[in-house]
C-alpha cells in the first residue's frame, strides 16, 4: 500500500509543479522580437528535474511548458516545447547529480548553477533547431536564411535561461528543505 501513496504523492506534486511552469510562463511575459516572450516559468522548468527527477520532472516541465504555449495561441511550439523542456528538466537532473557527489561545499549552490546553465543551454540549442526547422521547411524559406532569422532568438532565449538559473537557485533550497521535513520521497538531490 505505501508504494501506491508514494506513486500518488509525486504524482500530485508533479502536476502542481506543472501547473506553477505553466503559470510561471504565461503570468510574466516579456516580449521579444521573434514573436515569442521571457519568462520565469524556465525557473520552475529547472526545479521539476531536480526535485521530482528525470521522469516526473520531465513531465511536468514538458506538459506545464506545452499547456502555457497551447493556452497562449502558439500552437506550433507546443509539441517543441513539450521536448525541449523535458529535456531541459532531464539535462539540469543529470548534470547535478555528479556534481553534487564530487564538490562538497556547505551550499548546493555551484551545482545549481551549473547544471542549470547546462540545462538551458539544451533549451536555447532546442529552440534554435526548432526555428530553423519551422522556418526552413513549414514556411519554405532557405536553409541560410532560417538560420540568420533563428539566431534572433538565441540572446532572448539566454537572458530567460539566466532567470531560470537565478530563479532555481532561489527557490531549490527552500522546496528541498519543505519536501523533505513533510517525507514526500522526492529525489531531492542535493
Amino acid at each position: 500500500m505505501r508504494l501506491k501513496t508514494d506513486t500518488t504523492k509525486v504524482t500530485i506534486i508533479a502536476a502542481l509543479f506543472a501547473a506553477l511552469t505553466c503559470i510561471g510562463t504565461m503570468i510574466i511575459k516579456i516580449p521579444t522580437p521573434t514573436n515569442g516572450y521571457i519568462h520565469p516559468g524556465d525557473g520552475f522548468v529547472l526545479l521539476s528535474g531536480l526535485l521530482l527527477g528525470p521522469v516526473w520532472g520531465a513531465l511536468a516541465a514538458g506538459f506545464g511548458s506545452a499547456l502555457s504555449d497551447l493556452i497562449g495561441g502558439y500552437f506550433i511550439y507546443v509539441p517543441a516545447t513539450f521536448i525541449i523542456k523535458a529535456l531541459t528538466a532531464i539535462t539540469a537532473y543529470f548534470i547535478c547529480k555528479p556534481i553534487a557527489k564530487h564538490i562538497h561545499t556547505k551550499t548546493a549552490l555551484p551545482a545549481l548553477i551549473i547544471s542549470g546553465v547546462a540545462g538551458e543551454a539544451v533549451m536555447v540549442f532546442g529552440y534554435f533547431v526548432f526555428e530553423i526547422f519551422m522556418l526552413s521547411v513549414l514556411n519554405d524559406v532557405t536553409l541560410s536564411a532560417g538560420v540568420i532569422a533563428s539566431l534572433a532568438g538565441i540572446i532572448p532565449n539566454i537572458i530567460q535561461g539566466i532567470f531560470g538559473v537565478i530563479i532555481s537557485s532561489v527557490l531549490y533550497p527552500l522546496l528541498r528543505r519543505c519536501l523533505r521535513s513533510n517525507n514526500t520521497g522526492f529525489v531531492c538531490l542535493i
